[in-house]
């Protein structure tokens, strides 16, 4: 396994060291960041316990309007894999592994329905923590053949899986590296092979998932088309077939596999942490202006976004062995946040103006998250993808339990023709 950090610099001193290893040339400052000049959120923005009644009414009154004719009620596809089948029933797990198996599982379990499991491609784990989704994905590719893994994660990680990997077929590279800076497309085996990508990540906390989006889409994806041929987006719009995107996207991505060879195969992201969003990375930026929304009200939705799961987050813990959990935990920290987003201090749902109930700010809760998540549902179709939005686990299990997925859409002419 090789391990290549790239925090804080953009060159190594040692030229050689860098001929080698094709060192840093994948690290480009702010390439996924977004733009600029459309960033800024006022400095003066009181927290959300501080605003009137009237002024929070009207963000509610806002969000409930930009929200009408959402489905707010996901489809529950909650699957698992084989490949998990002994380590979640070995009695020596405990309650908490148990739990991050069952959600592994499920990952695994979608990304097969999407047909994406399968040999000569790259799978890119996005805050890849221990590198465990890899893991499964490996176990479950079993003898697959040319089979790299990307593990991107911006800090040092303890007790890593991936260095135990020695099969022949399947090549495990770590980097050490913010997503805002990563160029997938200076990677050797990527400029190189003509992998096609899948993104994958498990628990991709709030802003990672924008910044893996855009990494993936317009870093990637878009330079490739560039080099090759026109882009996917553009030819969907050429075709007039954004009706039919739109369509397919509704019902779903399952059966909508692409028979044409794209650079990036699949997205199978599980969501997690609203409230640490960033207006500058957001993708969905264009989506919330054309419903007359802009930044300091995605600011205020982000955060309000944490009510979805704190009362539900109290009341599974008061049913559950609390010391327990907290020592699991400990042994498990890279992956502790993926249990419910409560953790603003001032965003929580007690001294808030007005008379709101614990299940009306849940509700809020739920449609702040799902806006968000439409504007990249939106900003995936614009870009020529099928995307999707499911409940991949029990909310008992974890109550972040979306998951998101895409697929790229193809006209009628390329699936007949590819």
């Amino acid at each position: 396994m090789t391990v290549i950090p790239a925090v804080g610099r953009q060159r190594h001193e040692d030229p050689k060291l860098e001929a080698n290893l094709g060192y840093m040339d994948f690290f480009i400052q702010d390439i996924n960041a977004g733009l600029k000049d459309e960033t800024e959120i006022p400095e003066q923005l009181v927290p959300i316990s501080s605003l009137s009644e009237e002024q929070l009414e009207n963000l509610i009154k806002k969000l409930r309007k930009a929200s009408e004719g959402l489905n707010s009620t996901l489809k529950d596809d909650i699957r698992s894999h084989p490949a998990l089948l002994d380590a979640l029933n070995d009695p020596r797990n405990g309650d908490s592994a148990i739990k991050h198996l069952k959600q592994q599982a499920s990952i695994l379990g979608n990304i097969e329905k999407l047909k994406l499991l399968g040999p000569r491609r790259c799978f890119v784990e996005f805050g890849a923590g221990k590198g465990k989704l890899s893991h499964w994905v490996d176990i479950a590719l079993k003898d697959a053949e040319k089979v790299h893994f990307i593990l991107v994660e911006k800090v040092t990680t303890r007790f890593k899986v991936d260095g135990k990997h020695r099969k022949e077929n399947s090549v495990f590279e770590r980097l050490q590296i913010d997503i805002q800076h990563l160029c997938l497309s200076k990677i050797p085996v990527l400029r190189e092979g003509k992998l096609p990508v899948v993104g994958i990540g498990k628990h991709l906390c709030g802003v990672a998932t924008d910044l893996a989006l855009r990494c993936l889409i317009e870093t990637y994806a878009a330079s490739y088309e560039e080099r090759n041929e026109e882009p996917l987006a553009k030819r969907i719009k050429n075709d007039k077939t954004e009706t039919k995107v739109n369509t397919l996207a509704k019902e779903g991505n399952e059966r909508n596999v692409p028979e044409k060879w794209s650079p990036v195969a699949g997205i199978v992201i599980a969501l997690c942490c609203h409230h640490r969003c960033d207006w500058r990375h957001y993708v969905g930026k264009e989506y919330f202006r054309a419903l007359g929304l802009g930044a300091v009200e995605f600011h205020y939705f982000q955060r309000m976004s944490s009510w979805a799961t704190c009362g539900m987050r109290k009341t599974l813990l008061e049913a559950a062995d609390i010391t327990t959990e907290r020592q699991d935990r400990q042994n498990d920290s890279s992956e502790e946040h993926d249990d419910g987003g409560c953790r603003v201090a001032d965003d929580g749902a007690d001294g808030l103006p007005g008379t709101l109930t614990v299940e009306e700010k849940k509700k809020i809760g739920h449609l702040c998250k799902l806006l968000i998540d439409q504007g990249r549902i939106q900003y995936l179709q614009q870009k020529g993808f099928i995307p999707a939005l499911q409940n991949y686990i029990d909310p008992l299990v974890s109550l972040e339990n979306v998951l998101l997925t895409a697929l790229p859409f193809h006209s009628s002419s390329s699936q007949t023709t590819g």
